[in-house]
């Protein structure tokens, strides 16, 4: 029987999936998809051949590969394309792909448009077999479970990690390699997920690190890594960095793969900087390639693509660097680039990561301390005199101890915006990130707009306030101009359920 219905906003803070990526030859493009409308051609076909929604086979795309074939690349699993169809042991949707669209396995590899279409085809039929009927299939929302099984993530824990990531893109919107996909809010029918542990909620101390703080805590399989009592039985004095061909989810259900006899001990996520540890630091993770090198330091994975420079944000190298500077000063090691190395720079080694995308002066930069903090940040609480402003509808509460300073402040969703606004001197025209604080509850907002008047108009992103609250969360980045005006709203209008709450902002410059 199906679950009750639930909400899902589609949230900054969500976690991206798609497996570690190794390089690889292949033939030429039969038909490449190119700047000329070629992919979006390829999408709406695919969306209308299968009876897919357009947006969410997009989305879907963009969690998977950022919508870049890689030059038919194959990941380290053996996924291929920008849909990422696997052919591997346990995970065989390349063949199911050319089985339902009559396309050879090699056009599915290595041609975009093929690669496209034979991803909606294999979620179609994870929908038929879910039971999804003509009208359901033309609500995205009723889509997330056969979009956790397209994933095939090793626990229910990360399918649902997996698909809170995809539907992250319909929250946000897309706009990438020429395809475009609105901000939109969606009702997410999570089904037998919903009784997955949340990954995504920091609350659940449980589930944290005890070698990092901030880290989440997701075990590697044995079979990918060393048994070990460093730093008794091996010194560590190396931190290397490496970059995953791929992203977050993905990379984590590769490394609880008893098949892939790879792991590193940490993962970044791009979006927002958020850390999975996935082997104890006194543990050997196989990352290095080199056997002493392995022994001698702690691998740290970030989600991303060598070649493509968009997932490397000013975030994920925050985060990163923080982590980086906690293992330098709890093993004594030396901040500097003959201790903290790229994978490219381990003796033997035949990976580029993190390539020539990877900012080294920025990165050692915040390790060091000469750019951690950033040139302007300015934080407004819900208390702030002169800088918020809000309706006699918005009531004060301090009913959460998740909750930023004295109290917080909520209200019903409505069918109006009467939003609660957060002014700012913005300094001078740039790029800013943004920030929010709000105390998580169940019985709060499953889908909270927060508006950002950018210098090319208002943008709203969707925010999930049952969960990955008391921490500050970004809803990513955007040009601002200068000069003192509102720059963050939260608005009462919206279809979610449970109180809308305005609690912080933060705004700094990157």
């Amino acid at each position: 029987m199906r679950l009750a219905r639930t909400r899902l906003a589609a949230l900054a803070t969500s976690f991206l999936a798609v497996l570690v990526l190794i390089a690889a030859g292949r033939p030429a493009l039969a038909e490449p998809a190119a700047a000329d409308g070629t992919l979006t051609a390829a999408f709406a076909k695919a969306a209308a051949t299968y009876d897919v929604p357009r947006d969410l086979l997009v989305a879907l795309g963009y969690a998977e590969t950022h919508l870049d074939g890689h030059d038919g690349k194959p990941s380290a699993s053996g996924g291929y394309g920008v849909m990422h169809l696997v052919s591997n042991p346990t995970n065989h949707s390349l063949e199911k792909a050319a089985e339902l669209t009559g396309r050879s396995a090699d056009e599915l590899r290595t041609d975009d448009t093929a690669n496209v279409l034979g991803g909606a085809a294999v979620l179609r039929a994870h929908a038929d077999a879910l039971g999804l009927d003509e009208t359901a299939r033309k609500d995205a929302g009723r889509w997330y479970e056969a979009v956790a099984k397209y994933g095939n993530a090793s626990s229910p824990e990360l399918a649902r990690l997996y698909a809170d990531a995809v539907y992250e893109g319909l929250g946000l919107g897309i706009d990438i390699r020429g395809v475009r996909v609105k901000p939109q809010e969606v009702t997410a029918d999570r089904g037998a997920y919903a009784k997955a542990r949340d990954l995504n909620a920091p609350a659940d101390v449980g589930v944290l690190s005890t070698d990092y703080g901030p880290a989440a805590w997701v075990a590697a399989s044995s079979s990918n890594y060393t048994a070990s009592s460093r730093p008794s039985s091996y010194a560590i004095d190396r931190v290397v960095i490496h970059v995953t061909q791929g992203s977050y989810a993905g990379t984590i259900s590769w490394f609880q793969n008893a098949s892939a006899q790879v792991s590193a001990h940490y993962v970044v996520k791009s979006s927002n900087g958020a850390i999975t540890q996935m082997v104890r630091e006194k543990d050997i993770a196989w990352h290095a390639g080199n056997w002493t090198y392995n022994t001698r330091s702690i691998g740290i994975e970030h989600e991303g693509y060598v070649s493509d420079a968009s997932w490397f944000t000013d975030a994920m190298y925050r985060a990163s660097a923080a982590l980086t500077k906690a293992i330098c000063d709890k093993y004594g090691i030396p901040k500097d680039r003959t201790h903290i190395i790229g994978h490219n720079q381990v003796p033997g080694a035949t990976h580029t990561d993190p390539g020539s995308n990877w900012n080294w002066t920025t990165y050692m930069n915040y390790v060091t301390g000469g750019g951690g903090t950033p040139s302007w940040t300015t934080t407004i609480d819900n208390a702030t005199s002169g800088q918020f402003t809000a309706s006699a509808n918005w009531g004060t509460s301090t009913y959460s101890s998740q909750r930023y300073g004295s109290d917080y402040r909520f209200a019903d969703p409505v069918s109006a915006s009467d939003a609660a606004w957060y002014s700012a001197a913005i300094p001078s025209a740039g790029t800013y990130r943004v920030e929010v604080w709000y105390p998580a509850d169940a019985g709060y907002n499953s889908s909270a707009p927060y508006i950002v008047a950018t210098s090319g108009g208002n943008q709203t992103v969707y925010v999930d306030q049952r969960s990955g609250g008391g921490s500050w969360k970004s809803i990513g980045t955007f040009s601002l101009n200068a000069g003192t005006y509102n720059v963050v709203g939260i608005s009462r209008w919206t279809a979610g359920t449970g109180y809308v709450i305005a609690d912080a902002v933060r705004i700094s410059r990157v």
